[in-house]
């Protein structure tokens, strides 16, 4: 057990922390969506989807464990910050443990990656090396992407080119229209978590030397490119009904619209640590958009 300035919590439950399972939704949507294309196009292998899965959330994580252990070396992540408790900064894992993560959840994801590459081909291999070498980049190494106004294009391409398409091109061997249309808002949809993110914490990564899009063009930036991604996720869908042999169906992620509305509200009027609601929610639309965006190419 470990003592914390909020009370007492289990080894497991510290692992758990730093495995961040309120973004895990983020490597699920990509697949989903990805896999729910292929099932429309009578392509759909389900070992193949699971594996993607797999591979996808241990990626996830591993970069989750990478973002704490660097976060807090960099000494971006203290002890009192606005967002969510982080393991290395709180001392309930320490650099050792975090390494051991890493390394864990990074290795999994490529033994489990190359079961993906025998049934799918030789591209998936490069698909998954580079994946996870971002994961590593993104707050790791001589030029941590996060750190220098790239974590949004990063988050953009992986969470919704590479996660959509990639899924996808696993199942078919081949890139539609219909994939590379359908990975955008997803993308943006995950994205917005980050800005968020990076929203509330703009001063405390400006004076950190973390210098994300928001922190170099300022709060105004954040809150145009949020509102941005939100309009791009629903405007799409008409590219996408038009790609899609015009099946009205891919018009059902509209029902999360009134979420997606109250979101901007949010963004426009709360600072500081209130926007930690804001965080969640943003989270939950991406998911619920996914989720209703997957119905509506199967049916």
């Amino acid at each position: 057990m470990i003592q914390t300035q909020t009370g007492i919590i289990s080894k497991f439950d510290a692992w758990i922390l730093a495995s961040r399972p309120r973004t895990w939704a983020a490597s699920i949507v990509p697949v989903l969506v990805g896999t729910s294309i292929a099932m429309h196009d009578g392509v759909f292998k389900p070992l193949t989807a699971l594996l993607a899965l797999l591979c996808a959330m241990l990626i996830q994580i591993g970069t989750n464990f990478v973002n704490d252990l660097f976060d807090f070396i960099h000494g971006s992540d203290k002890q009192e910050r606005l967002g969510p408790t982080r393991a290395a900064a709180s001392g309930i894992l320490t650099k050792r443990e975090l390494w051991i993560g890493i390394y864990f959840t990074f290795g999994l994801s490529f033994l489990l990656g190359m079961i993906l590459v025998y049934l799918g081909g030789i591209f998936i291999f490069t698909i998954g090396v580079i994946s996870i070498l971002a994961g590593i980049a993104y707050t790791a190494g001589p030029f941590p992407l996060a750190y220098h106004g790239l974590g949004d294009i990063a988050v953009f391409i992986f969470f919704g080119f590479v996660g959509t398409m990639g899924t996808y091109y696993a199942q078919s061997n081949t890139i539609t229209a219909m994939s590379f249309w359908a990975s955008i808002p997803v993308g943006a949809l995950i994205t917005n978590i980050l800005v968020v993110n990076n929203y509330r914490d703009r001063e405390e990564d400006g004076s950190n030397g973390k210098n994300t899009l928001i922190v170099i063009f300022g709060e105004n930036f954040g809150r145009l490119q949020y509102l941005s991604f939100m309009i791009i996720s629903y405007t799409i869908l008409f590219v996408v009904y038009f790609t899609f042999k015009k099946e009205v169906s891919v018009f059902l992620p509209v029902l999360s619209l009134p979420l997606a509305v109250k979101l901007i509200k949010m963004i426009y009027t709360l600072r500081g640590s209130e926007l930690n609601k804001t965080l969640e929610l943003t989270a939950k639309l991406s998911a619920l958009y996914g989720l209703l965006f997957a119905a509506g190419i199967l049916l």
